[in-house]
């Protein structure tokens, strides 16, 4: 179930980072077990609103939790990443609770090797987490699609394939869960986390979810007005020029830029303006271009 972490701890999306702290350090108060001994909703409460606060407490679990939602966010982060250095030692031992007890407790030692169940045990470690390096064309990270892997695991050689959001982006992690290591002690299989690398493209360039693209018009039609062919990720579209264009200005293409993927709108593609300039003009073109230019052109 999607999980909007600020809407648990109730603060708003902009809040600094001392409100934040202090709305957990409420709640935390509020629903830790040691002050709700036996009561299994508080348990609850108080993991989710400490998952909460170790993403938003963390800047750049923070920023990446804001740039990818909660589905892309849990693609790239497992329990064990959005845990890891996470310490509200200082906060609980305000409140004169201790700390390791509690996350061995609830969170299998705090770093989620090992899961805490609601039937009140816990799950065996989970395995061992891979880490792959993963280069993708520009246009395949953009626009998503299937991408068929190789690599070698604790059981031998492996192969499967990976479905690649539209929009991944150069140095972003994907989560393959249960690819990873197996368990020595029988529990879950560890996860698999892609590094994206993508390659960059002969035509487009990208700047969050909008693309550039550079078009190029003659010199009369950045003057006069024209229309040109720009490329996009689906073929070409024929556009207007405006007259009066000059060198380095753009024009929109709404929603021909990177397309939209769960809660995220599509871009929009930029076609930025190259004016041509002749390096070798006819005998008419120079006789007409100097009169231009003693008309003050």
């Amino acid at each position: 179930m999607a999980k909007d972490y600020y809407a648990v701890l109730g603060v708003a999306k902009n809040a600094e980072a001392d409100a934040i702290k202090k709305a957990y350090r409420k709640l935390a108060l509020k629903y830790h077990p040691d002050k709700n001994p036996g009561d299994k909703q508080a348990e609850e409460k108080f993991k989710e609103i400490t998952e909460a606060y170790a993403v938003l407490s963390d800047t750049d679990k923070r920023r990446q939790y804001d740039q990818f939602g909660e589905a892309g966010f849990h693609q790239r982060f497992s329990q064990e990443d959005i845990y890891r250095d996470f310490d509200v030692g200082d906060i609980f031992r305000e409140f004169g609770f201790g700390t390791d007890d509690i996350f061995s407790r609830l969170f299998g030692g705090g770093r989620g090797r090992t899961t805490f169940t609601g039937a009140g045990g816990r799950r065996a470690a989970k395995g061992q987490d891979y880490v792959m390096h993963l280069k993708l064309p520009f246009r395949q990270a953009v626009l998503g699609g299937r991408q068929s892997l190789n690599f070698k695991s604790d059981t031998g050689a492996e192969h499967i394939e990976v479905n690649i959001p539209p929009g991944v982006d150069h140095g972003q992690r994907l989560r393959i869960a249960g690819k990873g290591g197996t368990s020595p002690v029988g529990g879950a299989r560890g996860d698999l986390f892609l590094d994206i690398e993508v390659e960059p493209d002969a035509l487009f360039s990208r700047q969050g979810h909008d693309l550039l693209v550079t078009v190029t018009v003659p010199f009369s039609g950045a003057c006069l007005g024209t229309s040109v062919e720009v490329p996009t990720l689906t073929g070409s579209k024929r556009v207007k020029v405006p007259h009066g264009m000059a060198g380095g200005g753009k024009l929109r293409l709404k929603g021909y830029g990177v397309p939209g993927h769960g809660k995220k709108n599509a871009g929009d593609l930029y076609a930025i303006i190259e004016i041509a300039v002749p390096k070798k003009l006819t005998e008419e073109q120079r006789v007409l271009l100097e009169q231009l230019q003693a008309a003050g052109l």
